[in-house]
This record gives structure tokens, sequence and C-alpha cells, in this order.
């Protein structure tokens, strides 16, 4: 049997994703059934338990893959990025009509109908994936009409097959966000959950943690002794953490510093992390 990382394969002693068959051992294993996320934001947590620590989180729209339900908790795969955890059954309903429209401002507003001055019904972060079924204007100011009847501003959605051109321009638009352990939303995000949210804009899905985009994502370089070759778009990691330079002195990153989504000195945090955690481990060109 081949060793299996638990965060991107479901399997468990007493059951499996029936995929994975032959490559781990468990009692048994199932192909589960497809779901999709019907809440704002959805914890992704370790294990089963309201007190469990929260390892990412998945949108509304999100399509996952169920393999359990019990107990008030769902074992699901998510399916753009594969990270497996569980996540609370009342945040999951059915693959109904195919998503059109992707949020594409860090936050916005659910309406009950298509008039701001309603109060709020809900609200969605950037990424969340709705279905337009109808558009509405008052007072001057367009609004999507979703499939359960609320209204959403048009001007804060794009169609689907549409992307943002620059993936760091899009994190850029979070700079103030607060920073959350585990966070992957405009409400609250942590340094790989801005990168992996910012690339999904521009149309790349990556994986979700620091530790699999340094092994996986784009392709590692030398910035040179004196960092001159950094440029806009690299990725510079630390142990545990990741930044993204957004020229060749300064970077944006959601961080424990300042708990918030910042922008920093590229070589001002080398010498700030580094008294704590040691110098960057790696630097990689997406």
């Amino acid at each position: 049997m081949t060793t299996q990382d638990t965060r991107l394969n479901a399997f468990r002693a007493d059951l499996a994703d029936a995929r994975l068959k032959g490559a781990v051992e468990a009692d048994r294993f199932v192909a589960g059934h497809p779901g999709r996320i019907a809440v704002a934001v959805a914890d992704v947590r370790k294990a089963p338990a309201a007190d469990a620590g929260v390892n990412t989180q998945f949108l509304f729209g999100d399509d996952v893959q169920v393999f359990e339900e019990r107990d008030g908790f769902a074992w699901v795969q998510g399916a753009r990025d594969g990270y497996v955890g569980y996540v609370a059954s009342t945040a999951l309903g059915p693959r109904d009509a195919a998503p059109t429209h992707v949020v594409s401002v860090p936050r916005t507003f659910l309406y009950p109908g298509p008039d701001l001055r309603f109060p709020p019904s809900g609200r969605l972060s950037m990424g969340s994936s709705v279905a337009v079924t109808g558009n509405a204007e008052t007072r001057g100011t367009a609004y999507a009409v979703l499939e359960s009847g609320e209204a959403v501003i048009a001007r804060h959605l794009r169609p689907v097959a549409d992307h943002a051109a620059d993936y760091v321009t899009v994190a850029e638009e979070f700079l103030g966000t607060p920073y959350l352990w585990g966070g992957a939303s405009g409400f609250g995000i942590d340094c790989s959950g801005l990168v992996q949210l910012a690339m999904r804009m521009a149309g790349r899905d990556v994986l979700r943690d620091s530790d699999m985009q340094a092994a996986n994502l784009g392709e590692p370089f030398d910035p040179g002794a004196d960092f001159s070759a950094l440029r806009r778009g690299d990725l510079v990691f630390w142990k545990g953490h990741v930044a993204i330079m957004t020229d060749d002195k300064d970077m944006i990153h959601a961080n424990g510093h300042t708990m918030l989504v910042s922008r920093e000195g590229f070589r001002e945090a080398v010498e700030r992390i580094g008294y704590l955690y040691g110098g960057p481990t790696g630097f990689r060109r997406p």
C-alpha cells in the first residue's frame, strides 16, 4: 500500500473512497454521492465535532462528494481542490441548476428581492457560485435574481467563464481582510487561502495548504543572493507560510502579525519573520 495524504484522499480505517481501493486499507469502500455547499461559508473540520480545528472552508456553490453523514456532520471531499474533511450536514444541499455566475468582489449581500433597501437575507464571499435565473432593476440599480428568488447586485457577479487577468490584483482587493486560521473567504482568510482564492478568480485551481503550494505550484527559482530577481506574482515561502510579491520590493500576505491581509516590504518581512521562524524556505513562480 502507498502512503496517501489524508487531506487529499478520503480514507479512514473504517471507510474509504472507492477510488482508493487497492491503494489504502479500509473496512469498507463507498463511492459517495454528490452534494453542494448551500451556506455562505462552510468550515471544513479535522474531525466531526463542533470544537474540532478548521483546516479550510468551502464556499456557497462549491461541489463536494459526500462519503458519510452521521451525527450532524458529513465527511466530504471538495471537487475543486480535493480537500477532505467534515462539514456540518446543514451546510449541504443538492446539486440543482448549474452555476452561471461567480461573486467577483470580496463580499456582497443577498436580498430577499431586488431592492437594496430590503434587510439582507444573507451574504456571499468572492468565489461563491450562483445560478442566475433573471434580472431586475430598481431605482437604476441592476440586480441578478437567483433560483432562490433572492437578489444580488449584478455588478458584483461575473459569468463563470470569465476570469481576472492578474491574480495579484485580486489578492490586493483583500487588503484589510481579517486573518483567520483556515479561512478561505472574504470574511476571513489565511495565507494559503489568499493565494488559492486569488488564483481561482484568475482561472487557476491550485492546492490549498502552503506546503502543497510550495511543492506543486509553478516552478521553483533562485531570486539571487540580493533577491534582485523577484517580480510581481512570485511566491515566497517560509515554514508554514506564503506571501505574494506585488513588485520586486513589496509583498502581500494574510498574516498573524497584523491579523489582516497586509502589504509589507519583503526585506523587512524577512528580518521580522526570521527572528522567530528563520528565513524563506523557497521561491516559486506561477
